[in-house]
């Protein structure tokens, strides 16, 4: 309820986007906002604070959940709508919306939720992934979840130059597919150049870039830019991604 979000003064609002009709592969990401939010048992509990920070999170941000964006299994279309919608409603209320997913096609409504909320600013996006995202389609689907990267920059959500990505391997997508993100000014930091520099000096250098004019951050993060080993169960593993603390360092 927008009512009760605005009175509670929320800094962060959590959204779930419980959708998995966009994966190619192993499904099961439709029922991730409910594992997170069961995982997630130290919220409220007076030892929930931060060894790194000493400080108690609760203390500082007031967070609220919003619940999840009321998703049909079987009408991807309309999943995707109300998902924009609900992302677009939370943050009009004026928290920060963390989006817990679902397959990585909720990037698309999500972030141009996002993109319409902050407009006329700009919004550059980091997005840490395996796998570029900027499929023109997937067998005939236009939203699929290869495809979130390439529907945003095409209908003019957010710039190319201003969106970067973290963490690329494997075999996909193809190369006339990086020639597209080439022509659209898309930069990208892979795997290679994360062993070959360090995290922290990537992070850096992706962060400036998708600044590089707006002045506000979408991040994205899909679950299989970390190794296979840490994320057993993603749908769509590749060898050799960032360890989970690399990652939650990059977050942080």
């Amino acid at each position: 309820d927008e009512e009760v979000i605005s009175g509670a003064g929320a800094d962060i609002a959590i959204v779930g986007a419980p959708y998995d009709e966009g994966t190619s592969a192993r499904p099961g990401a439709r029922f991730g906002p409910m594992a997170i939010r069961s995982a997630h048992v130290t919220t409220g509990s007076p030892w929930a604070w931060s060894l790194q920070t000493e400080a108690y999170p609760f203390d500082v941000l007031t967070v609220v959940d919003a619940g999840d964006a009321p998703v049909v299994p079987g009408r991807p279309e309309r999943s995707l709508r109300v998902i924009h919608e609900k992302v677009f409603r939370v943050a009009e209320c004026g928290p920060v919306p963390i989006v817990l997913g679902g397959d990585h096609s909720i990037t698309f409504p999500s972030a141009a939720a996002v993109a319409r909320h902050v407009w006329p600013r700009k919004v550059g996006i980091v997005h840490f992934d395996a796998h570029a995202d900027t499929g023109a389609d997937q067998w005939g689907n236009l939203y699929g979840h290869g495809e979130p990267m390439r529907r945003l920059i095409e209908e003019g959500w957010v710039a190319g130059k201003n969106f970067v990505q973290v963490g690329l391997r494997g075999y996909w997508p193809e190369k006339e597919t990086f020639d597209w993100m080439r022509e659209q000014g898309l930069r990208w930091h892979t795997m290679v150049e994360i062993e070959d520099r360090g995290s922290e000096a990537v992070i850096a250098d992706a962060i400036a870039e998708a600044l590089d004019g707006p002045d506000c951050i979408y991040l994205s993060v899909d679950i299989d830019v970390v190794d296979p080993g840490m994320a057993p169960a993603t749908g769509t593993p590749e060898a050799g991604g960032m360890l989970a603390r690399e990652l939650l360092r990059a977050v942080r």
